[in-house]
């Protein structure tokens, strides 16, 4: 059954001067808000390995933001901006960054209005060791699909489309930020463990995390395994409704090996350490589609409200792992690749993750009520302490480590 959540229950005021604008000198100068024995403290990020627990398993999320933001100028002087949210033909993320000449994409587009079906032109030169690079980007409007555009790009000079992006697009920082996108954003806006192109927001949880952070973690002997989950713009979208059941979650696709798997099954019943709302949803999603393949025969896609039905799942964490690593080895595959729907609110039970790293999100958003999922009643107190302590707040703010309440039984 649907929770009966009202979104103003998770309200609160947050001042515009507490949102951090841009991103500190050093990664790991943040503050770090320690939330495990339910007190919130005050730490400093660097020190992150000393709370962590030892030869648990960390989870970190690899997907690359790519500046997907084209600025198109009509001859009338009107600018248009194409924001790409994912390929369509080819619909592979990584055969679209890759193609040359021409591919197509669903997008946003800004100031629609004053595009007259015309074909669109960017002409952008870029000096790369010396030599001229340039690129003739045309982008030319297919059809539209619900609120997106659907944009076929077309380009000269064999250049693959991760090139053209780089060369004429922007990143795309969050509306909050209330500015425009500024060189620092190309390092900052990204994790430094980033390696696979397809978000069109960061997973800012992993920005803070420097080679420091990382060689204490591998230090005190706690593994690290990576997924990824291409970020869409979704995760900024406000929640409308009254309650958050009228709500409609944005769906998201992810990927891990089967390595990650075998990790996962290696340390079922042991202390697993999520970095980012991304890696949570990728995480806990990963338990109903290896309940699909119990009861279906393929994993199939995560749907926004599958946690909370009324009969609830009989399978542990580690039925459904195995049943996905079976699944890979039947199909002769080393990747699962899905997509996950799935909103993680009050009353769910956390399958996988029973530690969090993760900023402090919007009021009212589906971000905070994943963290009150994981904490209770107590998110309250621990934002309330983030902003009495001068906490800064958003995608470039400060972090928290959480351990998580609410965690599946296996006895229930």
């Amino acid at each position: 059954m649907k929770p009966a959540i009202r979104i103003n229950d998770f309200f609160y005021d947050l001042p515009e001067d507490r949102i951090a604008k841009y991103p500190l000198a050093n990664r790991d100068d943040s503050k770090l808000l320690l939330n495990i024995d339910g007190a919130p403290q005050e730490r400093l990020f660097k020190d992150i390995a000393d709370y962590l627990p030892a030869n648990s398993l960390m989870v970190f999320n690899e997907t690359k933001v790519v500046p997907a933001r084209l600025l198109f100028k009509r001859e009338s002087g009107a600018l248009i901006e194409v924001f790409c949210l994912e390929p369509k033909d080819p619909a592979d993320y990584q055969q679209a960054f890759a193609t040359t000449g021409s591919c197509v994409w669903k997008t946003i587009v800004g100031n629609a209005k004053k595009w007259k079906g015309d074909t669109l032109s960017l002409y952008v030169e870029h000096v790369d060791n010396e030599e001229i690079k340039a690129v003739n980007l045309k982008a030319d409007l297919i059809s539209r699909e619900a609120n997106a555009f659907i944009v076929r790009f077309t380009w000269n000079g064999g250049l693959s489309f991760s090139q053209v992006m780089e060369m004429c697009g922007r990143m795309p920082i969050p509306p909050y930020l209330n500015r425009e996108t500024e060189e620092i954003d190309f390092t900052r806006y990204q994790t430094m463990y980033a390696r696979i192109e397809g978000s069109v927001a960061a997973p800012t949880a992993g920005l803070h995390f420097t080679e420091r952070e990382l060689s204490a973690i591998d230090a005190k002997g706690i593994e690290r395994v990576k997924l990824c989950l291409h970020v869409g713009a979704g995760t900024f979208l406000p929640v409308k409704s009254e309650f958050i059941a009228d709500h409609t979650m944005h769906g998201e696709p992810f990927s891990v090996s089967k390595e990650f798997l075998q990790a996962l099954l290696r340390h079922a019943g042991k202390e697993i350490v999520a970095v980012g709302t991304t890696s949570i949803r990728s995480l806990e999603s990963i338990y109903y589609l290896g309940v699909h393949c119990i009861e279906r025969g393929e994993p199939g896609v995560v749907e926004q409200w599958e946690p909370y039905r009324d009969e609830g799942y009989c399978y542990s964490p580690a039925d459904a792992v195995n049943a996905l690593i079976k699944y890979l080895t039947d199909n002769k595959l080393n990747t699962l690749t899905s997509r996950t729907n799935l909103i993680i609110v009050p009353s769910y039970e956390f399958k996988f993750v029973t530690y969090m790293v993760t900023n402090f999100h919007q009021p009212k958003s589906t971000l905070l009520l994943l963290i009150a999922a994981a904490v209770g009643e107590g998110w309250k107190q621990m934002y309330g302490f983030a902003l009495d302590h001068g906490f800064r707040f958003l995608s470039y703010g400060d972090s928290s480590l959480l351990k998580v309440q609410y965690k599946f039984n296996e006895q229930s």
